[in-house]
């Protein structure tokens, strides 16, 4: 590449100055530099702030793969730290996709990487996004496979390039193509004027420079600029990020899994430990023994009085229960109710597994979809005492609120809603796996996970407003949004079919011989 490339006397040319830089990313969307020009974006060098791609080949390891595998990968790790950037890809992309199923990788790619692909982008770097006509995405370092959703899906991208990883039978063998960029490029992209934006550190790696002797601009940033960028505020992602799936709850970088690693012998015999206490125990001996082996619980707000733990506000005799309705983050929210309330309740279930049910320390009530039927079963467990129902439907780990089905309204005359909240530094202890029976035994593995349960003031869910008497789903709604109001989350109308079609691809239903 000629010397005017590397250093051009006008900003029209390839530079690494951050003013040249600096002014691109403030010129106005509307202005003719931008328009109806193509943007060949560096994704590793131009978007993500992280110059290390481990992460993410750990996460297909072991959510595509197992723990087994995500360990041979960590004991490569320092050999891959000597090698030059093409033998390390080679060797991961060998460990982490060889043998898998090609729709385990996709479903990776769809449901889990795309959260730490936001987390990991630069404020800066998407500024360049805006007010361009098309953008290309380059992956030189991460496999089309596992990027193309999170650019398509989240980003907007039209088009994304990559290494491909070779097949046979739906079985990946663990080995790239040999495809050349430059020909995918020419294939894919239109003859429009390109503009290439990505890393000075990375312009001369593994032929991606014959990508960007294309384009008539190219904007490189510094390491030393791209170590000051900042990460997206939540607020301003593309796409909000409602729904994902996974067991790992953090960043997957060599000393974080190596400390998961340490952790997992010592956290299986004290996940039993933990469950066989809230299964077997008194509450009250359950909580002050789980607080001693890390099991923290909190309840704000309880309508308990303190003389006398599981008294209700109102002494009132009634001919049904009282119906708590609480928003859904786990398989334990029930029983974390019930045990704050120190009294048994019922809780309705839907496509959880026949080994929950029986290891359940509450009673459960299976519901059917069938509407009437529900209606039934659930108007009777309301006569023989209290009910815990989590109209969501389903769990989110988002700050956000999916649509309540309003069967509850038509019930009971007032309901107790609860605002539920847990942590898990971790594991995750939900899926839309096949292994559904695993959630509540993969949150206590969490070295201390917590759990805040507060009790809200009793609504009627006979209302009249402006005059007009509300509808059932009204109420639902007006339930839904204090609860979001309490916990600081945004309600939604999304519903438990759209978190399964987006993440499983299946309407959630559970294997119940499980």
């Amino acid at each position: 590449m000629s010397d005017q490339h590397l250093h051009p006397q006008s900003s029209s040319g390839i530079s690494t100055n951050p003013q040249v830089i600096q002014t691109f990313l403030q010129a106005p969307q509307d202005d003719e530099h931008l328009q109806n020009k193509t943007l060949i974006l560096d994704v590793q060098g131009g978007l993500l702030r992280s110059p290390s791609t481990f992460p993410y080949f750990m996460l297909v390891a072991i959510e595509a793969g197992s723990f087994l595998r995500g360990l041979i990968l960590l004991c490569f790790y320092p050999l891959l730290c000597c090698l030059p950037q093409e033998v390390e890809l080679q060797i991961m992309v060998m460990v982490c996709f060889m043998g898998l199923r090609e729709e385990k990788v996709t479903r990776v790619a769809r449901a889990t990487l795309p959260k730490y692909f936001l987390e990991d982008v630069g404020r800066e770097g998407l500024e360049v996004l805006r007010g361009v006509k098309t953008v290309v995405g380059v992956c030189r370092l991460i496999p089309r496979v596992m990027v193309e959703p999170f650019l398509k899906e989240y980003m907007g991208l039209e088009v994304v390039m990559g290494r491909e990883v070779k097949m046979i039978r739906g079985r990946y063998v663990g080995l790239l193509e040999k495809e050349s960029e430059t020909r995918l490029a020419r294939e894919k992209m239109d003859q429009t004027e390109m503009i290439g934006f990505g890393s000075s550190s990375s312009y001369f790696g593994y032929d991606h420079h014959q990508i960007f002797s294309s384009c008539k601009e190219v904007y490189l940033v510094t390491p030393e600029e791209k170590r000051k960028w900042s990460a997206l505020p939540r607020d301003q992602y593309p796409r909000p990020l409602i729904f994902h799936d996974g067991r790992l709850a953090f960043r997957p970088t060599p000393q974080a899994t190596l400390a998961m690693f340490m952790w997992l012998p010592l956290a299986l015999p004290l996940t039993l430990l933990r469950t066989l206490i809230f299964v077997k125990l008194p509450y009250p001996i359950a909580i002050a023994i789980g607080s001693v082996i890390g099991v923290t619980t909190r309840v704000i707000n309880s309508p308990v009085h303190t003389s006398q733990v599981g008294s209700e506000p109102d002494a009132q005799p009634s001919p049904q229960g009282h119906l708590y309705v609480c928003n859904h983050r786990t398989l334990l929210d029930p029983v974390y109710i019930s045990a704050m309330l120190n009294k048994q309740v019922s809780a309705v279930t839907y496509s959880v597994s026949r080994v929950t049910e029986l290891i359940s320390p509450i009673r459960t009530v299976r519901l059917t979809r069938n509407r009437d039927e529900d209606r039934r079963r659930m108007d009777q467990s309301l006569r023989q005492g209290d009910l815990v129902v989590c109209p969501e439907g389903t769990t989110c780990r988002e700050p956000y609120l999916l649509r309540f089905s309003h069967l509850f309204v038509e019930l009971v005359d007032e309901v107790y809603p609860v605002a539920l909240v847990n942590w898990s530094s971790m594991f995750h202890g939900t899926s839309t796996g096949r292994s559904k029976y695993l959630d509540h035994f993969y949150f206590f593995m969490n070295p201390r996970p917590a759990y805040d349960v507060q009790f809200m003031d009793k609504m009627p869910t006979r209302m009249v407003i402006d005059g007009k008497r509300c509808e059932s789903y009204e109420v639902a709604n007006l339930v839904q949004g204090e609860i979001g109001r309490v916990l600081g989350f945004q309600s939604t109308k999304l519903k438990r079919k759209d978190k399964y079609l987006r993440l499983a691809g299946n309407e959630g239903l559970a294997d119940t011989k499980e």
